[in-house]
Formats: C-alpha cells, sequence, structure tokens
C-alpha cells in the first residue's frame, strides 16, 4: 500500500463519506478533508521557521486529499503548491507531477544557456565597453549642452541689445542692416554650433546605438529561446484523469501557454499521485499556511477553493471519470423576480436596491444573462442607453445608478469620474479593527491566474482610494462605515482584507475571507447611501437603503 498515505485512526464509517467528492472549486471543506488539514498543519507549524514560513510572502498553500483504497480503508495524502524552502520533495508530501528527468534534463541544459545571455546581456549593460561608451557619449552631450546654453544667453543679449537700438529710433538706414547682419550673423553661428555637435556626436553616438541594437535583437533571442525551454518544460508534465488517460499540459490551455506555475498547485499534484497509486479521490481541500503574501487575499489557517486560472483547465481534465461534483456557478440562484426594488424613479434615472446574488450586468462567458440590467430592460423596454452606471458586486447587496438614456448615462459617468458621486457603504468585518477612522491607500489589479480576485500590487496597480470609520464592535466583529473615492473592482473587499488595509475581511467573504463561508452565508457588505447631481433638474439626489443585516 502506498507510504506516502495517512490512514484515519479510527476509520470513519462508511456513512461519513460523501456520495460524491464535493468540487475544489467550491467553499465546502468535507469534515474528512477538515481533520486531515488539522494534521497537516500542525506538522508544517513545526517546519515553519525552517521552511521560514513566517517571512513575508513566505506562506504556502497546503493540500489535502481524502482518498479510499481498494480495500475500503481510508486515509490522506498531503501536498504543497510549488516548492518548499526551494525543493519539490519533501518527505511524507507527495511527488510533483511533471517527468523528473525530462524537466532536469530540460531546465539544466536550458539553465546554463539562459546564463550565458543573461551573462552577455549584462555585458551589453554593464561591461567595460558599454560604460565607457555611454559615458563618452554621455561626456559629449554634457559639454554641448553647456555650449548651447552659453551661446543662447549670448544670443540672447545681442537680440536684446539690437532691440533696444532698433527701438531708440534714432538708426539710419546703414546702422539698421548693421543690426539685420548682426542678426543673420547670430544664426549663421548656431547653426555651425549644431553641425559640428552633430560630426562630434556622430561616431560616439553610433557605438552606442550599436550596443542598444545588439542588446534588443539579444533580448528578442533569449526571450523565444526562454519560450521554447518553457514549452519543453510543459512537455514534461503529463496529466493524467480519472479514467486513467493522460494529456500534456499545453494540450490543456492550447491554443494559449499555459500560465506560469500551472501543473505545480497542491490540488493536482494529490490528485495525480492518487491515480497512479489506484486510490480513489474522496475529498479535496487546500489550505494557507503562514505569512499572508504582499500582495493579500491569503491568511494563515483559511481554506481555499482551487484557483480557475491555473488549475481549471487541469482539475477539469483531471476529474473526468471521477464522481464530483460540479463547479459552482456564482450568481445561478433564483431571485425573486420583483427585484430589484425601486426606491427612486424619473424620466431620466432610476436607483434600485439590488439584492445580494444578482448580477449587475450579464456575465462575459454568457452563462449568467440574469442580471439587474436586463430585468429592468425587460420593465422598460423603451430606455435606450447603457442602464446601469456603475456596477455592484455579485455578492454587495445595496443602491445601484441606472440611467434611462444614453446621455443621462454619460453625465452621470462624468461624475463618476470628477468624483462628485458620494457613496457610503456598511460592512461587518471578520476581525478586530485597531483605531477608529483612516485612510487606506492601496494600489489593485485583477490576479490574472484566478480571475475575479485582485491583488495588491504597487508597481502595475491602480491607485485605490477609501475612507473607513468603526461603527461598532461586537465580540470579534467590526460594524464600520467605508467610503470609495475610486472605484476598483473589489476595493473595498481587498481594503478591508490586506493588511496594510484593515486586516478584518468582510465578513461571508468566499474571495478574501479568513475561512470557508457557511452554507447560506452571505457578504456582509452593503451600499447604504447614494448622493448625485440630477443631470436634468441640477438638484443634489440623496438616497438611503438600511444595511439588512
Amino acid at each position: 500500500m502506498d507510504a506516502l498515505v495517512t490512514w484515519f485512526d479510527p476509520q470513519p464509517a462508511a456513512a461519513g463519506l460523501p456520495a460524491r467528492m464535493p468540487s475544489p472549486f467550491g467553499h465546502e471543506i468535507h469534515p474528512l478533508a477538515r481533520r486531515a488539514a488539522g494534521i497537516v498543519r500542525a506538522e508544517v507549524a513545526a517546519h515553519a521557521a525552517a521552511w521560514r514560513l513566517g517571512e513575508r510572502d513566505g506562506g504556502k498553500m497546503f493540500g489535502v486529499l481524502v482518498v479510499a483504497a481498494g480495500d475500503g480503508r481510508v486515509g490522506f495524502l498531503r501536498g504543497f503548491s510549488g516548492m518548499v524552502d526551494g525543493r519539490w520533495h519533501v518527505p511524507g508530501f507527495v511527488p510533483p507531477l511533471f517527468d523528473e528527468g525530462l524537466r532536469d534534463a530540460v531546465w539544466r541544459d536550458g539553465e546554463r544557456e539562459m546564463r550565458a545571455l543573461a551573462a552577455r546581456l549584462e555585458s551589453l549593460v554593464s561591461g567595460d565597453d558599454a560604460v565607457v561608451a555611454r559615458a563618452t557619449l554621455a561626456a559629449i552631450d554634457g559639454r554641448h549642452a553647456d555650449e548651447r546654453a552659453a551661446l543662447r544667453a549670448r544670443h540672447a543679449a545681442n537680440r536684446a541689445d539690437r532691440h533696444a537700438r532698433r527701438a531708440s529710433g534714432a538708426q539710419d538706414a546703414s546702422a539698421l542692416h548693421s543690426l539685420a547682419q548682426a542678426s543673420r550673423a547670430d544664426t549663421a553661428e548656431q547653426r555651425r554650433l549644431d553641425a559640428r555637435h552633430r560630426d562630434e556626436r556622430a561616431e560616439a553616438a553610433a557605438r552606442v546605438a550599436a550596443l542598444d541594437a545588439e542588446r534588443a535583437a539579444l533580448e528578442a533571442a533569449r526571450a523565444a529561446r526562454s519560450r521554447e525551454l518553457l514549452g519543453a518544460i510543459h512537455d514534461a508534465y503529463v496529466v493524467p484523469d480519472g479514467r486513467g488517460r493522460g494529456r500534456r499540459l499545453r494540450e490543456l490551455f492550447a491554443p494559449d501557454a499555459p500560465p506560469g506555475g500551472a501543473g505545480d498547485c497542491a490540488a493536482p499534484k494529490l490528485l495525480a499521485h492518487a491515480f497512479r497509486a489506484g486510490l480513489t479521490p474522496v475529498a479535496l481541500a487546500e489550505v494557507w499556511c503562514g505569512a499572508a503574501p504582499r500582495t493579500g487575499g491569503r491568511h494563515d489557517g483559511a481554506f481555499y477553493p482551487a484557483c480557475r486560472g491555473k488549475c481549471g483547465p487541469v482539475l477539469g481534465h483531471m476529474l473526468e471519470g471521477v464522481a464530483c461534483e460540479p463547479a459552482p456557478l456564482f450568481g445561478a440562484a433564483p431571485i425573486a423576480e420583483d427585484e430589484p426594488r425601486v426606491v427612486y424613479a424619473d424620466p431620466w434615472v432610476v436607483v434600485v436596491d439590488k439584492p445580494c446574488g444578482l448580477l449587475s450586468v450579464p456575465g462575459r462567458s454568457g452563462l449568467l444573462g440574469d442580471a439587474v440590467s436586463t430585468r429592468l430592460r425587460r420593465r422598460d423596454p423603451t430606455a435606450t442607453g447603457p442602464l446601469v452606471v456603475h456596477r455592484l458586486d455579485l455578492d454587495t447587496s445595496g443602491l445601484l445608478l441606472v440611467a434611462r438614456d444614453a446621455a443621462t448615462h454619460a453625465a452621470l459617468q462624468r461624475q463618476f469620474a470628477r468624483r462628485e458621486i458620494a457613496k457610503r457603504y456598511v460592512a461587518w468585518l471578520d476581525g478586530r479593527v485597531d483605531g477608529d477612522h483612516g485612510v487606506i491607500e492601496l494600489a489593485l489589479r485583477v490576479d490574472l491566474d484566478d480571475r475575479p480576485r485582485q491583488l495588491h500590487d504597487p508597481v502595475h496597480g491602480k491607485a485605490a482610494t477609501t475612507t473607513w470609520r468603526v461603527l461598532a464592535r461586537a465580540g470579534d466583529r467590526t460594524r464600520v462605515a467605508l467610503f470609495p473615492h475610486t472605484g476598483r473592482t473589489h476595493q473595498l473587499r481587498v481594503h478591508a482584507a490586506h493588511a496594510l488595509g484593515l486586516g478584518a475581511p468582510i465578513a461571508g467573504d468566499r474571495l478574501y475571507g479568513r475561512a470557508e463561508v457557511a452554507p447560506g452565508a452571505r457578504l456582509e457588505l452593503h451600499a447604504e447611501e447614494l448622493a448625485f447631481t440630477h443631470p436634468h433638474t441640477g438638484e443634489r439626489v440623496a438616497l438611503a437603503s438600511p444595511a439588512p443585516f
């Protein structure tokens, strides 16, 4: 029997096993998976210092897969995403998915080749020849700048003198001709200086241009070779499914290339090992252990579903032949036909109270067409505008602004762009917040591997600002008012959850929360107040909708 399986003791009753494996993309954590994760978390904690999991960006996603053997015994496998402490292999954990001999051969030769290219590039940037060439050109440019500045100053003085002499009115034709000649002489002098500078600079500039061209060509060659090597590495990944069939990683993402780290997450490793060992998958769980990453969105001890970007195509293939629940489709739950409730309406503007679970606009995939915009268009087929002026997340409830024609829509969007529309949200946070008020400024961008999750990225992210104020505290929960000054996707949710923000996720947040969301729970975030200047009457319209929690 497989040595990497830890058998439960005592063994669970057959009635305690799920009829179908819960979806890795859902938030349901089976009790057996939770039990196994607790054991692994304790083991990982004992190695946290050695594995540097307490350092910033040192945290790691670990996984457990509950499995059943042919003789009926039930146990679990351990896995981790990527590497731990620079190692693919750690005793007691399942091995990587790839063919190690093939990958090592490609990587060993490829790494040597890439190091040579990197060294050549480095010499083109900071080698002696490059440094001297750029320093020579910089010195010439500096001297030329000084000469141009001195000439401009002298010519400016000449012009001022000529202007004063012409303004005196006492000049005869001969004197005026002399002044014109002097002006032409200055122009000729400027042209001679420019020509001399071009000649003096040409050789040094050509040398630097040649270095830059060589560097650009080398960078292009390195990028192309890197793609080739990455493709060869991807070919070392043969991904099995529950029927015993294997497909190469590149096939699963074609025509696009697999994203970085695809196939290296805990879930694919665990399933692949179970298939190799003849074990039946029963339940899977992935839990974050250690420090939160700088980007946010992960908390020690929290369970997270598999990411859709890297693991969606991989697990979709691997679970073929496995009795598994389908991936949840958020936004597909039925919503009462009389929703959303209208709280304000006139010939140009409508404001509705959007319920939790209803999209603002239809989803891009085409699977989810039910939304505020589609419902309102059915109610008012005469409306001509894009309707929804801004958006609330699927899980967020509250006041949503709608325009009945394109001109009104454009006018209201201009108010949003100028930050003239005031919004106040209320939320319960899962944690205690230090202080009573403040401002959060954390730039955000989408997580390309796990849409729609957002990340804090101070380099490539878009500026996002939120003002906050504590309204109440109850046990380990905090009620806050949130005032977004920008409208980034998931802004309030990330600003609440991130360690550099409030450090306390919004209760019920299935994306950024500290723990899995219980069945029936909702995101406790509500757009409670909205104020705007009516684009046709000029009046300030202020509306309120008390939070339902």
